[in-house]
């Protein structure tokens, strides 16, 4: 069988699918030619990440395709329950980046609350003869211990992004529509773990009380946090977003910032990728980076392998 991993796929995930006789083609085919490509090449499995979308028209016009796979854990670039109900297997990696995305929200959230995003902006073109200057600017941080980080969503990346906030000294709030409680085991270096039993809080007390807001949900077909949101939050609150686009609303956004009532926010994903509105990224008071939460080797590495045993299971 002849797998087009079409957005990439680690090496270990080749490995293991040819080593249990699949065909593995690794070409990225531009979306206008996807079609043509995979019925000449008679595909029996594509993989994705974000970037190809795969539609009614493509489904409905490609008969060899058996299964569909996502190499990450939202299917919004996919028709699944279309795809599913003609019969495709559809099938994504959940677990796979949830420590990488996790880990992502803390170094914009370090970075934020020491104003090294702003800093990396000023110091080359101002460390030279205005250090003094910057150094006054940039002296007001702030720690993390014992503030309230809000977790909105609670699956397994929100999991992981608690259990980094526990172990460094920090309060949760936490909020997930479809849970009342949950227990969290943290592991640590000497193998020992410990467990607490989170109870979600009320979306609105969640806002209210946290120093700083952490998004983990799925696509949202209207914003999640707009104006009369922002209205409920604290003075002074920082926003990470490292879930969907659309969760925030940009403009609602870009206001709050400059009242200084949103003191900063963190955004992995934009409403418009992969063209976002120009003034988020002039923003200085804005940490930017270009949807690369589940970007790490590990996180590809585990990915690769978690989708070649899936098809391996299904196809093989």
């Amino acid at each position: 069988m002849i797998v087009l991993a079409n957005d990439g796929i680690s090496k270990s995930g080749v490995e293991k699918l040819e080593s249990n006789g699949f065909e593995v083609l690794k070409e990225s085919i531009p979306q206008d030619d996807l079609i043509s490509y995979i019925n000449s090449s008679k595909i029996d499995a594509l993989l994705v990440r974000s970037a190809t979308k795969v539609n009614k028209n493509l489904i409905d016009n490609c008969p060899s395709i058996k299964l569909i796979g996502r190499g990450g854990v939202g299917m919004d670039n996919i028709d699944v329950e279309y795809a599913r109900n003609k019969g495709i297997k559809v099938i994504n990696t959940p677990a796979a980046s949830s420590k990488s995305v996790a880990e992502l929200v803390f170094a914009h959230l370090f970075g934020c609350v020491r104003h090294l995003h702003s800093s990396n902006r000023s110091m080359p073109l101002e460390g030279d003869g205005k250090f003094k200057e910057l150094k006054k600017a940039y002296s007001k941080g702030t720690e993390l211990r014992e503030k309230t980080l809000g977790i909105v969503g609670f699956g397994r990346t929100g999991q992981e992004v608690a259990k980094i906030a526990i172990g460094i000294g920090m309060n949760i709030s936490v909020y997930d529509l479809n849970l009342n409680e949950t227990l969290l085991e943290l592991s640590f270096f000497d193998k020992t773990t410990k467990s607490f039993q989170i109870k979600m809080d009320n979306f609105k007390d969640l806002l209210a009380h946290s120093d700083f807001i952490t998004f983990h949900v799925p696509a949202q077909r209207n914003y999640l946090i707009s104006e009369d949101e922002f209205k409920i939050m604290k003075q002074g609150v920082g926003i990470i977003n490292a879930s969907r686009g659309g969760v925030i609303d940009e403009r609602a956004l870009e206001k709050q910032l400059s009242s200084g009532k949103i003191s900063f926010a963190a955004l992995d994903t934009f409403e418009n990728e992969p063209n976002p509105d120009i003034k988020i990224l002039m923003n200085a008071r804005i940490s930017l980076t270009p949807h690369i939460g589940a970007a790490t080797t590990e996180a590809q590495d585990r990915i690769g392998i978690e989708l070649a045993d899936q098809i391996i299971n299904l196809l093989g």
